[in-house]
């Protein structure tokens, strides 16, 4: 047996007042919807850097405890190169400090994206109320 629920004042609101979605509402939408993708694939692209960054530090560790005088292959490019272990270090340290600028942007363009995201949440929310669903 179905039973009848009662509605509250706001959700009769919100059933009595559906919103036109005008042009500049639809741009909104659509914008929200490319930073979106722009952020989740930034997200990615820093996991993946954070990735990068541990490896060449666990590698400088594996290094230390190795003979000086040894010499180890280091890749670049397509072609490994027998280096002494102290250039080795310098080259993995710099690739650290690349790494970490590159980090560092990356974090900073993922907040801008979060920050515009939260502004066009407001002003869409603001126009459609629980009409409109922007959580991923």
């Amino acid at each position: 047996m179905l039973s009848k629920r009662m509605l509250s004042r706001e959700e009769e609101e919100e059933i009595g007042e559906e919103k036109e979605v005008r042009k500049v509402d639809q741009e909104r939408i659509n914008r929200f919807s490319r930073i979106h993708s722009r952020q989740k694939a930034l997200e990615d692209e820093l996991k993946g850097k954070q990735k990068d960054k541990e490896d060449l530090e666990e590698i400088s560790t594996e290094l230390e405890l190795a003979d000086e005088d040894e010499k180890v292959p280091y890749k670049i490019g397509e072609t490994f190169f027998n280096l002494p272990i102290p250039e080795v270090q310098e080259l993995l340290s710099s690739s650290v400090e690349r790494i970490d600028g590159e980090v560092t942007t990356l974090e900073e363009r993922i907040s801008e994206i979060s920050e515009e995201m939260s502004d066009l949440k407001s002003a869409l929310y603001g126009r459609f109320g629980r009409s409109i669903n922007l959580e991923a």
